[in-house]
């Protein structure tokens, strides 16, 4: 199990503390700081689509010009858009079992047995 997201990150630290207290031992990965994270955004934009992705209520989203906001109505532009701005993607982003989740609600926390 992976877990992408920012290390200064509060729920992202939340999410680490819980699912290794349920005993999944996760990894953890900074979005910013981990090139082979650019190879893995196409793949998850798949998986769980542009508007689950794309974390809209940040401040980067909000300081992202109107042609920036755009790319995000693209699977391919977005791709770049991610790449350039990590801090875009909505975090935790979780890879376990050939799934991906992303966020930290209810309904993850079920999926890894976390209450």
């Amino acid at each position: 199990m992976k877990v992408y997201g920012l290390k200064t990150c509060e729920t992202c630290r939340k999410a680490l503390a819980a699912l290794d207290a349920a005993g999944h031992a996760p990894e953890f990965v900074d979005v910013r700081a981990e090139p082979s994270v650019a190879g893995k955004i196409p793949g998850w934009i798949k998986a769980v689509g542009a508007d689950t992705i794309v974390n809209r209520a940040s401040m980067t989203w909000r300081k992202l010009s109107d042609a920036e906001q755009a790319k995000a109505d693209d699977a391919a532009a977005l791709a770049g858009l991610l790449d350039t701005h990590r801090t875009l993607i909505k975090r935790p982003l979780i890879e376990a079992n050939g799934a991906v989740s992303v966020g930290w609600n209810k309904a993850v926390k079920s999926g890894f047995g976390v209450s």
